[in-house]
């Protein structure tokens, strides 16, 4: 045989490759059995060796402490002169991964993977680049005369090709020392002695090959034979060697980038969750509702918020009122104090961040029409109150900055006004007497109802600052200057810009500025309340979606708890198989994001048809799938962390 990517090594002096003295393994329990009983050994670089001996003799055990997947209980372990009883579980990782390949009687191959992906799997732990890793299983694959049967899976080999799989995967990282547990037990007598064949030839070209049987027939394979009886060596033929070539490990390779690895992580990740998809599908159905619900109720939310602070706002949450009077001067309606004009409405209107700026003068009115009066309040103002107040004119329009230069006598009449004056007669057009002086009716206003202390809105009429100030209240002083602020954040310093204006115009502080900090507190509680809750609600989705990631994540550990024996027989770390699973909770997870985003962009614009104010926005979703993620990690932490902690003794024996 000729195994192509490997060169022998030379010639090493006569040091023990394994030495073990009065090695000892007992196992626990209410009665411990003492399996091992100070068994001391010595095995030189490139020895044949078959240990022999019947079922509970002792050697698999012994065979799992030489391939540093158990510990011994006492005694000493020097590998290479290393004594392995220092090393953590990471470093006996590395030690099983670059130094031993293991052929075992069961064939031990994970079963979603096919011929070339289980050879590859020790390079994988050994941080060997995708293509080169790639290349050396096809060459092996191939010398071993499995060319046409690469991309099977094990259920698709025969027990013979099997085995072959195995041998090529124990040869993956260079094969230093095989060690072969029972490996034609499952076999018939041909592919049994194929086996054989492969393992002698491997003993040829310089491989240490260490086989365990019970069959002597098998063990007269080997230049060597110990026998093992009850714990004890009872006869050893002795070394036939003092020194021997050892095949080399493969020459150094670029080692894989984060990004190879977690590419294959992910690979491994969908590879194991399609093997049971209804159960996977359902974990999907989890945590997309969860994440999909939260990006329509946010959704929902959102539009809800803007409604409401739409609505809010038309109460004047943006609005600055100057009123006339010091600070300290108490103001009230019938107030003889003048300080400001219609001018410095004018030029509050060209301060940064002013949409408006709208003088205002009420008093009482009489209104007439026939025989028909009704006392009602004028309001004298600009052009800019359906805007600045959200009132929109319902009939007809609102006076224009043309009517108010020119002081027209026009009106625009509140909805309980129109009623008490005209019943269900149309007004616009119709001429109204106001204290005694005609108007012509050019508008109608929208109902506005009632305000939060029971004042009817709508008992009001509009007219022109001017005509108001000349022709009904006989002065040009104004009572009010409403200031509608475009960006709310910065209305403490717009207040604080009006208020400078104002005092270079009147050299002196006359006024006084109110701001609607009440109603903004309000805006600003209900939005955070709004959020919490949302946040809440949430927080359960997904909560639900977690425990459903934990369950699928706990049942794959212990289905393939043989798996993670696996790996760790073939270098796998703690870090790597923490790492594997994680993968796989991450990947359920965000995929259930994804669709979870999609289905709650579409279960919103579904509410949106029932009327409902609905608003998405990219930070919601984005979130939505991040948390997503999160919890994949956090619940997904726990059946990791399970699964890297396993015992590779443990987990091989598992069915």
């Amino acid at each position: 045989m000729n195994v192509q990517g490997f060169r022998l090594g030379t010639l090493k002096t006569a040091e023990p490759l394994i030495e073990i003295e009065h090695l000892g393994k007992t196992y626990g329990g209410e009665v411990p059995v003492e399996v091992l009983k100070g068994v001391s050994l010595r095995i030189m670089p490139g020895e044949f060796v078959a240990i022999m001996g019947a079922s509970g003799s002792g050697k698999s055990t012994l065979m799992n402490i030489l391939g540093c997947l158990d510990r011994p209980s006492r005694g000493t372990y020097r590998f290479d002169g290393r004594d392995v009883s220092h090393l953590d579980r990471d470093e006996l990782a590395r030690l099983r991964r670059d130094d031993f390949g293991f052929v075992f009687q069961s064939y031990n191959l994970i079963p979603t993977a096919t011929a070339i992906e289980n050879v590859e799997v020790p390079a994988i732990y050994a941080g060997i680049e995708p293509a080169t890793r790639h290349a050396r299983a096809t060459e092996l694959l191939k010398t071993l005369g499995l060319e046409e049967r690469m991309d099977h899976r094990p259920t698709q080999l025969s027990g013979g090709q099997q085995q072959r799989v195995s041998i090529a995967r124990a040869l993956m990282n260079g094969g230093r020392i095989i060690l072969a547990d029972e490996p034609t037990g499952a076999l018939d007598s041909k592919s049994g002695a194929e086996v054989m064949a492969l393992l002698s030839g491997l003993a040829a070209r310089g491989h240490t090959v260490i086989l365990i049987t019970h069959d002597r027939d098998v063990a007269k394979h080997a230049r060597r034979i110990i026998e093992i009886r009850d714990g004890e060596i009872v006869s050893d033929s002795g070394t036939d060697i003092e020194a021997r070539a050892e095949p080399m490990t493969p020459a150094a390779v670029a080692s894989t980038s984060l990004a190879d690895e977690a590419s294959e992580a992910v690979k491994i990740a969908f590879r194991a969750l399609k093997t049971n998809m209804f159960r996977t599908i359902l974990t999907l159905l989890g945590i997309m509702i969860g994440v999909a619900s939260v990006v329509a109720m946010l959704a929902v939310g959102e539009g809800a918020q803007e409604d409401v602070m739409k609505r809010i706002g038309s109460m004047g949450s943006n609005l600055l009122v100057v009123r006339p009077g010091a600070p300290n001067q108490r103001f009230a309606a019938g107030s003889s104090v003048r300080t400001l004009v219609p001018e410095d409405a004018d030029a509050l209107a060209q301060l940064p961040n002013v949409s408006a700026a709208m003088p205002e003068r009420q008093g009482n009115v009489t209104i007439r029409i026939g025989n028909r009066d009704y006392a009602t309040q004028a309001t004298a103002t600009a052009p800019e109150l359906p805007e600045v107040r959200s009132w929109p004119v319902e009939r007809g329009s609102f006076f224009t900055d043309e009517d108010v230069n020119a002081q027209t006598a026009v009106a625009v009449l509140g909805k309980t006004v129109e009623r008490n004056l005209f019943g269900n007669a149309d007004s616009l057009g119709s001429f109204v007497i106001i204290n005694n002086v005609p108007f012509q009716v050019i508008g109608v206003m929208s109902a506005k109802g009632a305000t939060g202390f029971g004042t009817d809105q709508d008992d009001t009429v509009f007219v022109p600052i001017t005509t108001g100030g000349l022709r009904l209240f006989g002065e040009r002083h104004v009572r009010s200057i409403t200031v509608a602020v475009d960006d709310l954040a910065q209305l403490d310093q717009t207040e604080a810009a009006v208020k400078q204006l104002l005092i270079e115009r009147h050299r002196t502080e006359d006024f006084q500025i109110r701001n609607m900090a009440s109603i903004i507190e309000t805006m600003s509680a209900t939005q955070q309340t709004l959020s919490i809750l949302l946040a809440s609600i949430a927080s359960i989705s997904l909560i639900v979606g977690g425990i459903g990631i934990m369950n699928i994540m706990l049942m794959s550990v212990t289905e393939r708890t043989r798996e993670i024996g696996i790996r760790m027989a073939t270098g796998a770390a703690t870090r790597n198989i923490l790492q594997q699973f994680l993968t796989e909770a991450v990947v359920v997870a965000a995929f259930g994001g994804v669709l979870g985003v999609a289905l709650g962009f579409a279960a919103g614009f579904a509410i949106s048809f029932a009327g409902l104010p609905l608003k998405f926005t990219v930070l919601p979703a984005a979130a939505a799938f991040g948390c997503a993620v999160m919890t994949g990690v956090v619940f997904g932490f726990m059946p990791a962390l399970k699964a890297a902690k396993l015992d590779p003794v443990t987990a091989l024996a598992s069915d």
